[in-house]
């Protein structure tokens, strides 16, 4: 863009900002409903809902308006239908109580629906009683910052997700709190997203769930207590730092599900008290360092067809199995962990344990091809065959073993 289109997008700018005048909507006022103040007001202009309640649905909102509520006014859609719509660009809604969605086998009807729009912002509201809380369809460079969203999911057949992205890039997802939806967060064909600190927990199915979608990043966030932590599927180039992966216990939970993920990192994640901390399936070339995996039943569980993964400065610590895997063939490397059942020795005093360990146990393998073994856990028995597995593997992969075990954890 050259100096003069600089010049005059931003006179344009400044004329619109100039001409821009607030418009308010109480029971009161000459405006007495949101979709009427919509209509009346100009491209730019602040719609400011005084507090109140307001039994609307389907308000369409088709020009760049901010929509800014004081003292949390309540928008009831009466369970008839979708609430907001937003079809333009440059939309903010701020400050709303959105409450009773409308449920549909046809229609994903969201509290807020934002299509084909760029530069959106949904900041501070609270939704409940939903089916979708906050539905973003072939949108950009848009903002979801600081929302509740609390459903009443009990089926996933009819229950919607807290906040999904489809078709959609470079959006921030940031500060929320969802709880109680069918995926707390859920990513499908959706580049470049960004989603930061948000609590995802006691959702129906997943706390987070990705399908066919490269290039975002995930950081400090926290699932708990989900169907299941985290689904990664079908996806590359994934960034997952710093979140914590707790209490998803379950017959099939875990903290996190890989499936055909490639080229990603996870890094400085805590893993605790999950049945599986991470399960992956058709993985490769992915980094896994300076992780924490604490009381989970298996820590990791690697299933078929994963390749040229390495595993490095993490910490397992007593988890009743550290690694679970079910080929006699490996590719991966496990170097410099810290392993709280490693029972070797340090004589030359530098850290590293002088004998190398080997994290699968016979055990592990004979519970997934016999679940109901479990309950020798702990027993002598298994001590026994975890003992001859490691003089002599036969069953596990003799080349899978951490050649540097750590005598310290990492920090």
């Amino acid at each position: 863009m050259n100096l003069n289109k600089v010049i005059s997008v931003l006179f344009l700018m400044f004329c619109w900002s100039a001409q821009a005048r607030t418009v308010e909507v109480c029971e009161s006022c000459p405006v007495k409903t949101i979709r009427e103040g919509v209509a009346l007001a100009s491209e730019y202009d602040t719609l400011l809902v005084l507090e109140g309640t307001y039994r609307e649905f389907n308000i369409l909102v088709d020009k760049p308006l901010t929509i800014l509520g004081r003292g949390y006014p309540v928008i009831d859609g009466e369970e008839q239908g979708e609430i907001i719509r937003i079809a333009s660009d440059h939309v903010t809604v701020d400050g709303l109580y959105i409450i009773n969605v409308g449920t549909s086998y046809t229609s994903d009807y969201a509290a807020i629906r934002v299509v084909k729009s760029t530069d959106f912002l949904i900041q501070n509201v609270v939704l409940e009683n939903l089916f979708f809380g906050i539905y973003i369809e072939k949108s950009e460079r848009g903002r979801i910052y600081h929302n509740k969203i609390i459903g009443d999911a009990r089926d996933e057949y009819n229950s919607g997700n807290g906040i999904q992205l489809w078709y959609s890039k470079h959006v921030e997802v940031e500060r929320n709190i969802v709880s109680g939806t069918r995926d707390g967060i859920y990513l499908e064909f959706s580049d470049y997203i960004t989603i930061r600190d948000n609590h995802s927990l006691d959702n129906l199915r997943y706390g987070l769930h990705f399908m066919f979608s490269n290039d975002d990043m995930y950081t400090d966030n926290t699932f708990e207590r989900n169907g299941a932590g985290v689904a990664v599927m079908f996806s590359k180039r994934i960034k997952m730092y710093g979140n914590t992966f707790r209490k998803n216990w379950g017959a099939a939970a875990y903290g996190m599900l890989l499936k055909e993920i490639n080229d990603a990192e996870i890094k400085g994640n805590t893993f605790e008290e999950n049945t599986v901390g991470i399960n992956i399936e058709g993985s490769n070339r992915i980094v896994y360092e300076g992780n924490d995996f604490r009381n989970n039943g298996w820590a990791i569980k690697v299933l078929g067809a994963c390749y040229s993964n390495t595993f490095t400065r993490n910490n397992f610590l007593y988890n009743s199995f550290d690694i679970s895997y079910n080929s006699r063939l490996n590719d991966n490397v496990f170097d410099r962990n810290y392993w709280s059942n490693y029972t070797g020795y340090d004589l030359d005093k530098n850290g590293v344990g002088d004998v190398p360990y080997r994290p699968v146990k016979l055990f592990s393998y004979i519970v997934n091809r016999t679940p109901e073994t479990i309950i020798l856990l702990r027993s002598l028995f298994m001590d026994i065959i975890d003992f001859s597995e490691k003089v002599s593997p036969v069953f596990t992969p003799d080349n899978l073993f951490d050649a540097n075990p750590l005598m310290k954890k990492n920090p």
